[in-house]
C-alpha cells in the first residue's frame, strides 16, 4: 500500500516508494480552492469537459478540470433552497443540461449555456436521487426523478414536462443510474433494475446480509450497456443483463432480459465510489472501517481491484491525504470518472484530487528504475514509445550486472530474433563478463540468422579453456560452416592439456573429418581406440588413405580391420604385406585369411614360415596342398631349423630323398608303421632293403615290419634276417597271421581265377553259339550228303549245328552228337 500525497503538499516527502503507482495525483485548486473555504462539496457531475459539483449550503458550481470558474447559467441565482445541501446532479452527455435535487423538494433542469431550459420541479419530500437520459441526442430531456416511485418526465408538445410513473419502490430511492434502456435504481431493500423498452422491472435485488442499509451510500455504475457495477457498504456486485433464449422466454411471462450475477465479493473497506478500468479490474474509492488511536478518520484510500467468480484480488492501494479526511464518514466521499481519458476525480467536502492513470512511457520508465523489468517489457508490448526490444537490452544488461548470465541468455533467445547486428551487440557483453558459455545453447545457428565466425570462434576458445567437454558438445552439435575449422584446430593444439587428451583427441577428429583432412582423422580416432574409425572408413571409401594405419586398426578390432584388408577390391595385398611386414603375427593372420578365400602364390613363401612360428597344425596340409607355391629347399631348411620331422618327411619325399626320409622316421619319429607306409608308397626294393636291416636289430620292430610287408616284400628276406636265439616278440603271432594271409589270399586268388573262367564262358562261348552262321548252297549234310538248302528253296526241316562246326538236317540226325569220325562235339 502506498501513502499518496498530493503533490502541491508539503508534506509530500522525498522517499520513493518501492510499490509501482497506477496513478499520478494532483489536486484540483484556482477558483474551487476559494469556494471551498467557505463550502463544502455534497455531490458532483463529472463531464469531459468541466465538473459541477453541488455545495451544503444548496448552490451549484461549474468549473473546468483545472478548477477555474467557468461563466453559465448556473453562476446566476441560487438553485435550491440556501442551506439545504444539494443531493444529487446529473450532467447529459453533450454537456448542455444538468438536472439537480436537494431536500427542498425542488428539481431544476437547467440549459448550462442557453436560455432554452429553465425548469423547476417541486415535490414535500427530500429527493435524494435523479438521472438524465445518457442517450439524449435530440434535445429531448428526459430525466427520471426517484422518491417513492421512480418517474419519468418527457417534454410535451407544448415543452411541459409530462411525467409517467415507471414502478413503485419499497421505501426510498437512494440512488439512480441510467444506460440505453435499463434504468437502475438503489432502495432500503436492494437495487432494481427497470427495461424502459418493455416497461417493465426486471426485480429487486436484496441486498442480504446488511444492516442499515440506509446508512450508507448506494454507488450503482453501469460498465457497458449491459453490465452493472454495484458497490454497497463494503460488498461489489458485478451484474450483468442478458436477453432470455427462446425456451426461457416461452416457459413463463417473465421480462425479456434478466439479471445475472457474474461476481460478487467482499471488501476490507467502506465503498465510497467505483469505476470500470479494464477488462476484470475496478478502480475503487474505500473509506477504512479501522480509526486512528485518537479515534479519527483515517485516510481513504484508491484501490485497484482484479475480480474473479466471488473472489478478488487488490492490485494496487493507494492512501491520500485529503484536506480534513480525519473529520468525514463514509458517506462524504464519492468517486467520478472520464472512462476514456483514464481520469478518476476523488470528492471530498473541502477536497478534489484528480487521479490520472500513468502512461504507459512512465509505467515503463518507473518499472525500469526500479528493475522491475518483466512488467516493463510487458507493458511495452501494448505500446508506448519504448520498444520492447530497447526494455530487452536494458534488461539483459541488468541481468548481466546481477551474474544471471544464464537468464540473460535466454532472453536474448526471446527477444533478439533473427536481428544478426543485435545479437553480435550482445553476444560481445557476454564476452566482458567471460560468460560466452552461458549463452551457447541459444546463439542462431541457421542460415537464417548466421553471426560472423569470429563470434562462434570466441565461444568455442572460452570453452576450450574453461570446459572442454562443453567444447566437445558444441563441436558435436553446430554446423561446422558456422567457424573457421583451421582457426579451431590451432587453437586445440596451442591449448593440448594431457588431462584432457580423450576430448580433445576427438575434436580434432570431428574437425579434421569436417574439413576432409580423414587421414588425420582417422589417427585421432585411432589414438583414442575409437570404432567409429571403421565406420569413417566405410562412409568416405577412404581405403587409400589407411594404407600407412594397417597395424593400428586391427589393434583396434581385428576382427573389422581384417574385413577391409582381405578384399582386395579395397586394398591391394602387397600394400597390406608390405605394412605388416614389421608385426609378423599380423603378417600370419592376415595371410592365413587370405589363402582362405583365394590361394595367392605369391606370398607362399612367407607363409611357410608363418605357420612354422604360428601355427604348425597348418603346415602339413599347406606343404602338401598341389596349389601350394614354396621353395621346398627353404620349406625344408625353416623345418630342420624348428625340428619338424613329419614336414621334413614330407618335403624330402618329394625331392626324392626316401632314404633320408627314411631314416629321419626311424630314428626321430620312431614311427615303424610311418617308415612301412613310406615303403609302401614308394614300393622301392632298395627302401624296403633298408627298412628290414633297421629293424632287424630291434625285436619290436621285427614283428611290425612282417605285419606291413605283406604283398609288398617276400617275407623270407625279414625271417632270413633273424638271428639264431633273437627274442622277438609275438613272433609266432605274427607268422602265423601272416601265413594265414598268404593262404587267404590263395583262396581268394583260386576262387578269383574260377569265376574269372566262369565269366569268359559266359561272356565268350556262350555269345559266340548264340551267333548266328552262314550257310552256302554248297554245303552238305554229313549224314545224308544232299546239300542243307536246296537253291530257291526254303528247307522244310530245321538245322543243327555242333560247335565243331559240322551242320546236320535235323531229320538225319541220330544222336546228339556229331557223327563225324574223329569229332567229339
Amino acid at each position: 500500500m502506498a501513502d499518496i500525497l498530493p503533490p502541491n503538499n508539503t508534506d509530500s516527502g522525498s522517499d520513493e516508494e518501492e510499490v509501482e503507482r497506477k496513478f499520478d495525483y494532483h489536486r484540483i485548486g484556482k477558483d474551487l480552492r476559494n469556494i471551498l473555504n467557505t463550502d463544502e462539496v455534497t455531490c458532483s457531475a463529472v463531464h469531459s469537459k468541466f465538473l459541477i459539483f453541488g455545495t451544503f449550503r444548496g448552490r451549484v458550481y461549474l468549473v473546468d478540470h483545472q478548477g477555474n470558474s467557468v461563466e453559465s447559467n448556473l453562476s446566476t441565482g441560487d438553485r435550491h433552497t440556501r442551506s439545504v445541501a444539494v443531493n444529487h446532479i446529473d450532467v447529459d452527455a453533450r454537456g448542455e443540461y444538468v438536472v439537480t435535487c436537494s431536500d427542498d423538494g425542488r428539481v431544476n433542469i437547467t440549459s448550462l449555456f442557453s436560455c432554452e431550459i429553465n425548469d423547476t420541479l417541486s415535490y414535500d419530500k427530500f429527493i435524494k436521487a435523479i438521472a438524465l437520459d445518457p442517450e439524449d441526442k435530440s434535445g429531448v430531456r428526459r430525466f427520471i426523478v426517484g422518491d417513492d416511485k421512480l418517474t419519468l418526465y418527457e417534454p410535451s408538445l407544448l415543452h411541459r414536462l409530462r411525467p409517467r410513473e415507471l414502478c413503485a419502490v419499497e421505501g426510498s430511492v437512494l440512488s439512480i443510474s441510467w444506460q440505453g434502456n435499463f434504468v437502475a435504481w438503489a432502495s432500503h431493500l436492494g437495487v432494481g433494475v427497470y427495461d424502459l423498452r418493455e416497461k417493465c422491472s426486471l426485480g429487486l435485488m436484496k441486498w442480504e446480509g446488511q444492516a442499515h442499509l440506509e446508512n450508507f451510500r448506494c454507488h450503482l455504475r453501469w460498465s457497458n450497456p449491459t453490465t452493472l457495477l454495484i458497490g454497497w457498504v463494503d460488498t461489489i456486485s458485478i451484474r450483468e443483463i442478458r436477453k432470455r433464449n427462446a425456451i426461457e422466454a416461452s416457459s413463463s411471462n417473465l421480462p425479456g432480459y434478466v439479471v445475472n450475477t457474474v461476481s460478487t465479493f467482499q471488501t476490507s473497506f467502506y465503498i465510497c465510489g467505483l469505476a470500470p478500468l479494464a477488462a476484470n479490474q475496478l478502480v475503487v474509492l474505500g473509506y477504512r472501517k479501522e480509526r486512528s488511536a485518537n479515534y479519527k478518520a483515517l485516510r481513504p484510500v484508491l484501490c485497484v481491484i482484479e475480480y474473479k467468480m466471488n473472489t478478488c484480488e487488490e492490485v494496487c492501494t493507494d492512501s491520500l491525504t485529503l484536506r480534513g479526511f480525519e473529520e468525514y464518514t463514509v458517506n462524504d466521499y464519492s468517486l467520478g470518472s472520464i472512462i476514456e481519458e483514464n481520469r478518476y476525480f476523488i470528492i471530498a467536502p473541502k477536497d478534489i484530487v484528480v487521479a490520472s492513470l500513468i502512461e504507459t512511457d512512465d509505467r515503463v520508465e518507473w518499472l525500469i528504475k526500479h528493475n522491475k523489468f518483466e512488467e516493463a517489457m510487458e507493458i511495452s508490448t501494448h505500446g508506448g514509445s519504448l520498444p520492447l526490444l530497447s526494455v530487452a537490452r536494458l534488461y539483459i544488461n541488468h541481468l548481466l550486472t546481477l551474474k544471471k548470465y544464464e537468464d540473460a541468455a535466454k532472453l536474448c533467445l526471446c527477444v533478439l530474433g533473427n536481428n544478426k547486428a543485435l545479437w553480435q551487440e550482445e553476444v560481445y557483453k557476454f564476452v566482458e563478463c567471460q560468460q560466452l558459455r552461458c549463452v551457447s545453447a541459444y546463439l542462431p545457428t541457421s542460415e537464417d540468422c548466421k553471426l560472423d565466425p569470429q563470434i562462434y570462434e570466441m565461444v568455442l576458445y572460452e570453452f576450450l579453456k574453461l570446459d572442454v567437454n562443453g567444447f566437445l558438445n558444441l563441436i558435436k552439435e553446430w554446423p561446422p560452416k558456422l567457424y573457421n575449422g583451421m582457426a579451431v584446430i590451432n587453437a586445440i593444439r596451442n591449448n593440448f592439456r594431457k588431462q584432457n587428451a580423450n576430448e580433445l583427441f576427438e575434436a580434432l577428429a570431428l574437425l579434421y573429418s569436417y574439413q576432409g583432412n580423414y587421414e588425420s582423422a582417422l589417427r585421432m580416432y585411432l589414438k583414442l581406440q575409437n570404432k567409429v574409425v571403421f565406420e569413417l572408413i566405410r562412409r568416405f571409401e577412404l581405403y587409400d588413405v589407411i594404407s600407412q594405419l594397417i597395424i593400428p586398426l586391427i589393434q583396434l578390432d581385428r576382427e573389422r580391420a581384417f574385413k577391409i584388408l582381405l578384399d582386395k577390391s579395397k586394398i591391394k595385398p602387397d600394400v597390406v604385406v608390405h605394412q605388416l611386414e614389421q608385426n609378423q603375427e599380423y603378417l600370419y593372420w592376415y595371410l592365413d585369411g587370405l589363402e582362405k578365400t583365394e590361394s595367392h602364390g605369391a606370398f607362399h613363401e612367407k607363409l611357410v614360415g608363418l605357420y612354422a612360428k604360428y601355427d604348425r597344425s597348418k603346415l602339413l596340409p599347406f606343404l602338401r596342398h598341389p596349389l601350394s607355391n614354396y621353395t621346398i629347399q627353404e620349406a625344408l631348411a625353416i623345418c630342420k631349423s624348428k625340428g619338424f620331422h613329419p614336414e621334413m618327411v614330407y618335403l624330402l619325399g618329394r625331392m626324392g630323398n626316401d632314404v633320408e626320409a627314411l631314416n629321419i622316421i626311424i630314428h626321430s619319429i620312431k614311427d615303424i608303421e610311418m617308415a612301412i607306409e613310406l615303403c609302401k608308397e614308394r614300393n622301392d626294393d632298395d627302401l624296403w632293403n633298408k627298412l628290414i636291416d633297421e629293424s632287424s636289430n630291434q625285436g619290436e620292430m621285427v614283428t611290425k615290419v612282417l605285419d606291413g610287408i605283406v604283398d609288398y616284400v617276400n617275407p623270407e628276406l625279414v625271417v632270413s634276417k633273424i638271428k639264431l636265439g633273437q627274442n622277438i616278440p609275438n613272433l609266432q603271432q605274427s607268422l602265423t597271421k601272416m601265413l594265414w594271409h598268404y593262404r587267404l589270399k590263395k583262396d581268394f586268388m583260386d576262387l578269383a581265377h574260377e569265376m574269372q573262367l566262369t565269366d569268359y564262358f559266359d561272356t565268350h562261348v556262350v555269345t559266340m553259339q548264340k551267333r548266328g552262321r552262314n550257310v552256302s548252297d554248297d554245303q552238305v549234310c554229313p549224314s545224308c550228303s544232299c546239300t542243307l538248302i536246296v537253291s530257291d528253296s526254303t528247307p522244310n526241316n530245321g538245322l543243327t549245328i555242333f560247335n565243331c562246326g559240322h551242320i546236320y538236317h535235323e531229320t538225319c540226325l541220330t544222336d546228339s552228337r556229331c557223327g563225324v569220325l574223329g569229332c567229339y562235339s
